[in-house]
Order: structure tokens, then sequence, then C-alpha cells
């Protein structure tokens, strides 16, 4: 079954005692596509930005076709995902994407619309182990199945394109406004924001051009 295989896998990362987040996701890539045929799951595809967009991207299929079918946020084992949920990052994700796990790699959390769907436990820490949670490989697979069966709304009218545009230059703007904040833009952004202060509006703030930004759209 892939999910032994894989736990097996996160604890061997773990055991040598250096692993960061990202060292479990080559793991998580290789269980994703396992579950469901024709799908690729990219670590850090590159339409993400230095503003936080989420750590892995699923689609059916690869290149020009690829059809994205949702998102995977990434923490390290053992973080509180409780925690992560309160954060503003998860709130943007939530708002946003219509289909998102959030994981710790051990347990998964999957958002359906921005509202919790299911979650489950494949294993939980004991001391320096993890230990394996009873029926949590079966609970795992039931969600991750799921979340890889999800497929995007066809759009029925001009209306529900708008819609959606709508919710895509939002999250562009939020993404704009985190990343200055954060002092962590692309150097093209902050090229833009530049041009912008010194030919048109010298007093233009952050946010005044994440809103500008969002406008254009």
């Amino acid at each position: 079954m892939p999910l032994r295989a894989y736990l097996r896998d996160v604890r061997d990362i773990r055991r040598k005692g250096n692993a960061t987040e990202h060292s479990y996701r080559p793991a998580l890539k290789v269980l994703l596509e396992a579950l469901r045929g024709g799908i690729v799951a990219t670590n850090e595809p590159s339409h993400r930005t230095d503003c936080g967009a989420p750590d892995m991207g699923v689609a059916v299929g690869a290149g020009a076709e690829a059809l994205p079918i949702g998102y995977v946020e990434c923490k390290d084992v053992g973080v509180s995902l409780d925690a992560v949920e309160k954060s503003d990052q998860l709130k943007r994700y939530r708002a946003h994407l219509d289909n998102l796990i959030l994981t710790d790699y051990v347990e998964f959390r999957w958002f359906v619309d921005g509202k919790p769907r299911a979650s489950a436990q494949l294993a939980r820490i004991s001391g320096e182990k993890l230990e394996t949670e009873s029926g949590g490989a079966e609970a795992v697979a039931e969600l991750l199945g799921a979340f890889l069966a999800h497929a995007p709304e066809p759009i029925a009218d001009p209306r529900d394109l708008a819609k959606r545009m709508a919710k895509l230059t939002r999250m562009i703007r939020d993404i704009i406004e985190q990343g200055f904040a954060q002092e962590k833009v692309s150097q093209t952004t902050s090229d833009l924001f530049a041009a912008f202060r010194d030919t048109l509006l010298p007093t233009l703030e952050p946010v005044e051009f994440a809103d500008m930004f969002e406008d254009q759209f």
C-alpha cells in the first residue's frame, strides 16, 4: 500500500535528525502520484511567488495541457496545524483556493471552497518515534483520494467567469500587499512600483499600489 511505503520514507527521513520541512516533499510527491494515475504533483510550481504561494501544485497532465486540480501547503512534522489554520497565510489560501490540503506529512486536513471537508492522521509523534495511528492509512488514503478526484467546476456563463477572475485578482492583490510587508516582492513587482512612484504618483504606498494592481484586471 502506498501509504505504508510513504510512512516508512517519512520515518527514515526524520530519523536522520537533520530534516527540514522540504526534506519530506519528494516522498509526498511520490505518494500523491501513486494514488491517482495521470496526475503530476509539482514542488514549488513555477507560478508560485516569494510572497507565499502553496508549496505544491497538483494537476492532471503536464506542460501546457496540465489542468490544476488542487494545492498542498506543507509544514514540518509535528508543527501545530491548529496554529497554522489561524495564520493569515492559511486564511488567504482558504479564501481563494477551491481545493487545498494542509499537512505536516502525518496529519492531513482537506479544505474545499475554504471550508473544512475532512481530516485524517497517519501517525502521531511519541517521543522520537512516529507511532502508526490505528486505521490511519485507510483514512488518509480515502481523504487524499477524494482530494485528487476533485475537479474544477466548469464555467457555465460569463457571470461565473467574472466571479472566478475577480477571485484570482483579489488573491494577486493580497499576495502583493503581503510581499511588500515582508520585503519579499519579486524584482519585477518592485521595479513596477518604483516606476509608478517616479513617474505618476510620488506618494504612492504599497497598499495603494496593490489596490491599483487589482483594479487593472
